[in-house]
């Protein structure tokens, strides 16, 4: 978004850009944001802010999407068994080599099947990384064997009895 006047706008974009990244960033209501801007000295009303993230929301949620950081090309998928009341679920989870979570699945399985849908989710999201560290699991390497986009990616299994 540029610093200028948008047609039939009191404000320049930079004013609307900043009460929507706060109204979005912190949760703050659209009364708490006019108070905000009020010790500013800038005199917006609810109503107005209202129209604005209807009209510039989806602007400056594409600019966002825009400023994501690159995700690492090293994964580092593990799994968690929870327990909700009788049923046992698991919770598979995705990081990158930043600390970045990339993704989180709950399955009730811990199968090769489990573990190419989890994959297959991570791969519509996300580039094909170099590395995907796993503990020792059979399933993750059944279904990376499975993948044929994964074929060249390194695949290490590390032991976590041992790193932890």
């Amino acid at each position: 978004m540029t610093d200028r006047k948008p047609y039939r706008h009191r404000f320049p974009l930079s004013i609307t850009q900043y009460a929507l990244w706060l109204y979005h960033r912190f949760s703050l209501s659209q009364h708490d944001v006019q108070e905000l801007l009020q010790e500013r000295g800038l005199q917006v009303s609810p109503e107005t802010l209202r129209q604005w993230n209807i009209k510039f929301a989806p602007l400056l949620t594409e600019e966002l999407r825009h400023r994501d950081p690159r995700r690492g090309s090293r994964w580092f998928l593990d799994e968690v068994c929870i327990e909700s009341g009788s049923r046992k679920l698991w919770l598979w989870r995705a990081v990158d080599d930043s600390g970045g979570v990339l993704d989180l699945f709950l399955q009730d399985r811990r199968d090769t099947q489990a573990a190419k849908t989890f994959l297959g989710k991570l791969l519509v999201n996300y580039d094909v990384p170099d590395v995907i560290h796993t503990d020792k699991l059979w399933s993750y390497g059944a279904a990376i064997r499975a993948l044929p986009v994964l074929h060249a990616v390194e695949h290490v299994q590390v032991d976590l009895a041992t790193v932890l």
